[in-house]
């Protein structure tokens, strides 16, 4: 298994353009990406026209043609995954929506981690696109903690881990966690009521 400090030293140099190490990188960080790609899919249809390595390819080459990106490390980089991995689940649904008119979009169920005792008596199931939506919105006024639920939720990174890509402390990390995860159980609740 490939040190932190190898795959960081990739990364760096991926973002200075180095090609050698964009193809040296995919090994390192593929059975990642591919857990990360398995964890999203998890909870969409089964006949999903996605499927983990498409989405662990797509994903991949999108985070490395990045120019702008300036990757610090293993930790980021799989934050950074965890979004674009999202948006293109994002577009598929979207397109699939815009397809069928609205038909049977997928749904992703925010399961106990995100929303723990909240749902625990009436389980629900939310749209991908509303989340999406419920993410931006949290994003345009709480951007540290969307990156949290972005990491997190989405990503599976540890809170420390999360700590260490926001310059933060792991206690900050908490309850930028509990704030994001009460804020969106009320967005989502409300959207759902039709409030």
């Amino acid at each position: 298994m490939p040190s932190p400090s190898d795959v960081t030293e990739l990364l760096r140099r991926a973002s200075n353009g180095d090609r050698t190490a964009v193809d040296l990188l995919m090994p390192l960080v593929y059975d990642e990406l591919r857990r990360l790609a398995e964890h999203h899919l998890k909870d969409e249809r089964t006949d999903h026209t996605l499927q983990a390595t498409a989405l662990v390819h797509e994903a991949y080459l999108r985070l490395i043609n990045q120019q702008r990106t300036q990757w610090k490390d293993r930790a980021h980089f799989m934050a950074v995954a965890s979004m674009a991995i999202r948006r293109i689940l994002v577009d598929a649904a979207r397109a699939r929506g815009a397809q069928k008119r609205g038909g049977s979009l997928p749904r992703l169920s925010l399961d106990h981690e995100l929303v723990l005792d909240y749902s625990r008596d009436h389980p629900r199931a939310t749209d991908l696109i509303w989340l999406h939506e419920a993410m931006n919105r949290l994003a345009a006024q709480h951007p540290d903690k969307a990156r949290v639920v972005e990491m997190r939720f989405f990503g599976g990174l540890t809170a420390d881990e999360c700590a260490e890509v926001l310059g933060v402390t792991e206690r900050s990390v908490e309850r930028y966690w509990q704030f994001a995860r009460a804020w969106l159980f009320r967005s989502l609740s409300h959207e759902q009521c039709g409030v």
